[in-house]
């Protein structure tokens, strides 16, 4: 039987995913399936660069806004929405496309990804987290990347809530987390389009959206946030821009502060994202946006791809 068609871009922040993806679906006859983790959260709008009511209304978005700030979203939890929607775009006789920048995310629902069976051991958890506490969030990610350096590479030192887990499931099956994902063959037809930028060229989109961010308001919807009870504390809230605007709020770092920190940040965020997606992977055909025949040329692809 026939695989059913998916179409995946990837390539990092501030590249140009959204337009070029809402464009093409309108082309395809298309919906967009987000795998961002970023834009789960709801209120979280300006500071994740999440589309635009206009953006969202000229084709269907689907996991997007599914979340409180407070809540989380269970990698295998995400699986099975994302292959419930691809599965229900497939139904209505329209291509689905998933668009995002979270590579294990992506792989999960592309690959056949089953996360770790490991249950939550509560007590295991508190040793680290107060571990964590004592010694510091880079004590423990140190700890990791000598237990799993591979694993280490796809985590950000920020996210302590994913560090804590890699290492409770290593603790417990004794087996590095980066070995723990069984992984069985696509379920779908998948064409991967890559998108790319000269570093320079994208280093300098990563500092214009961050200017607009603030432009736009980014102070006041941390500061929305916080009012509503959201704790600064919360991973969501560790998201690079909310971290620093809190900081901001609270008066421990001005606005000038902030946008420095968070364009370093968003360079490493850069970085990181290319050891999901190589240039060098033989089923990503990638492409510069900034060609001037850009649409067509990947639209032209992706019809010869699926052979319509």
């Amino acid at each position: 039987m026939t695989k059913p068609p998916i179409i995946l871009i990837v390539g990092p922040t501030a590249v140009g995913k959204t337009e070029l993806a809402i464009c093409l679906a309108e082309r395809l006859n298309g919906e967009i399936v987000s795998a961002d983790s970023r834009l789960f959260y709801r209120g979280m709008d300006i500071g994740t660069a999440k589309p635009s009511q206009a953006e969202t209304m000229r084709v269907p978005h689907h996991l997007i806004d599914i979340v409180n700030p407070d809540e989380t979203l269970s990698l295998a939890v995400f699986q099975e929405m994302a292959r419930e929607v691809i599965s229900q775009i497939h139904s209505r006789g329209k291509l689905p496309f998933l668009v995002g920048g979270t590579g294990q995310y992506v792989r999960a629902v592309t690959e056949g990804w089953t996360p770790p069976a490991v249950q939550p051991d509560a007590r295991l958890r508190n040793v680290l987290e107060t571990l964590q506490e004592q010694q510091g969030k880079e004590w423990l990610y140190e700890k990791l990347k000598i237990l799993d350096p591979v694993a280490a590479s796809a985590i950000d030192l920020r996210n302590v809530r994913r560090t804590i887990r890699a290492l409770e499931v290593i603790f417990t099956t004794g087996k590095k987390f980066s070995e723990q994902r069984g992984q069985s063959d696509s379920p779908y037809h998948l064409v991967t389009v890559g998108l790319n930028r000269p570093r320079a060229e994208l280093y300098q989109r990563v500092d214009e959206r961050i200017e607009k961010m603030f432009a736009d308001g980014l102070i006041d919807e941390v500061r929305g946030l916080l009012n509503k009870g959201y704790s600064p504390l919360l991973p969501s809230m560790s998201a690079i821009g909310y971290r620093e605007c809190v900081s901001v709020v609270q008066g421990s770092m001005t606005m000038e502060q902030a946008k420095v920190e968070m364009k370093r940040l968003t360079r490493v965020f850069v970085r990181r994202q290319a050891n999901w997606f190589k240039e060098s992977d033989p089923n990503i055909r990638w492409f510069d946006p900034s060609s001037e025949n850009i649409l067509n040329e990947i639209e032209t692809h992706i019809r010869n791809s699926l052979q319509f």
